[in-house]
């Protein structure tokens, strides 16, 4: 396949198109205007809530489609393609076990806002820069918004201290690691790959035609929906052992490094 072939583009954002310091570089502005004369759709697809994507790529929101909350949601011209919620009795499955792992810090996701009961500082000084809408309650039944996603911090290693004591329900539910820290748990069909499936059907397009650009282990069912997919130079080692390709890392615009040889194949048509 060519690149010349790719009509969809899909980027996490953390550790993929954010730099180190969370910033989108100016460079990747100019691009997407490029992308645009090609009719090239353009996917941001995160664990990030829709409120953080919209503040990042405030300038290009109305014309790109989000998905957030690692797929519970999927957003385009602020109408739902896809919505995800927690059922009840999931809620309550998961908060069992959660009650027997102290270390873990739960936040407790909607689309508007975030909810959690604990006073991590490290977790408190996070939520700034990831879920700057939050709540501090006494307890979940004070959330009255459908929860899509359930975020559980740990301090030091979230791979390492929670995930083992958590992939037990994995037959059940989606279970990832999505950064150093943080362990995501949704309803099965709440993924990145799910939903890049569900826009490439509503938009005609193959996964011949789909690039996509990953660096942790929730992004891994996207990029087995995308021929183009690209993991990181800083990407966890299971992800460069699912991409079909590789780029650069964050700090060094590994994004736009592949956009820039995109966007000059699509100029030589």
């Amino acid at each position: 396949m060519k690149l010349s072939d790719v009509k969809m583009v899909v980027t996490d954002m953390d550790g993929t198109l954010l730099n180190p310091d969370h910033e989108v570089s100016s460079l990747f502005f100019k691009q997407f205007e490029e992308l645009k004369k090609h009719n090239i759709i353009f996917v941001v697809a995160t664990g990030r809530p829709l409120y953080s994507v919209l503040d990042k790529l405030k300038s290009i929101k109305d014309e790109i489609i989000i998905v957030a909350e690692n797929g519970s949601l999927v957003i385009k011209d602020n109408k739902k393609l896809l919505s995800t919620p927690m059922k009840k009795d999931s809620l309550k499955h998961i908060n069992k076990i959660l009650k027997t792992l102290p270390e873990a810090n739960t936040l407790y996701c909607t689309q508007n806002k975030a909810y959690t009961k604990s006073k991590s500082k490290k977790l408190l000084n996070l939520l700034e820069e990831y879920y700057n809408s939050y709540e501090i309650i006494n307890n979940i039944d004070e959330i009255k918004e459908p929860i899509c996603k359930i975020a559980i911090y740990h301090e030091i290693n979230s791979e390492k201290h929670l995930y083992p004591h958590l992939k037990q329900l994995e037959n059940e539910f989606k279970v990832k690691v999505s950064t150093t820290h943080w362990v995501d748990i949704s309803e099965n069909n709440a993924n990145k790959g799910y939903a890049i499936q569900l826009i490439q059907k509503l938009y005609n397009i193959s996964s011949n035609n789909t690039m996509a650009f990953g660096d942790y282990i929730n992004d891994i069912e996207m990029l087995e929906a995308s021929y183009h997919s690209y993991a990181m130079e800083n990407a966890h080692p299971l992800v460069k052992q699912t991409a079909q390709f590789s780029t650069k890392d964050n700090m060094n615009y590994g994004v736009e490094y592949i956009l820039d040889q995109l966007i000059k194949e699509k100029n030589l048509l």
